[in-house]
């Protein structure tokens, strides 16, 4: 798994018609299709804060991208 910028993210999730979501109740982000009822869809501005507060980042893995903290 390879780190990518957010705006790196941003793009393949659009691609993929993601959108960003938490997790109701938690702090969890996650990207969603929106389907879900648990999953409420956020902006993408404040998807890239909560990346920057929690000093989380997006890795992609033959194009499966997921949230972990920093290295």
């Amino acid at each position: 798994m390879e780190p990518v910028s957010i705006e790196a993210a941003i793009e393949k999730a659009k691609k993929k018609g993601l959108r960003p979501g938490r997790v109701k109740g938690t702090d969890g982000i996650q990207f969603t299709k929106g389907r879900n009822n648990r999953i409420e869809v956020i902006s993408w501005e404040e998807f890239r804060s909560t990346l920057s507060d929690r000093q989380l980042e997006v890795f992609d893995s033959n194009g499966f991208m997921k949230i972990m903290k920093k290295r």
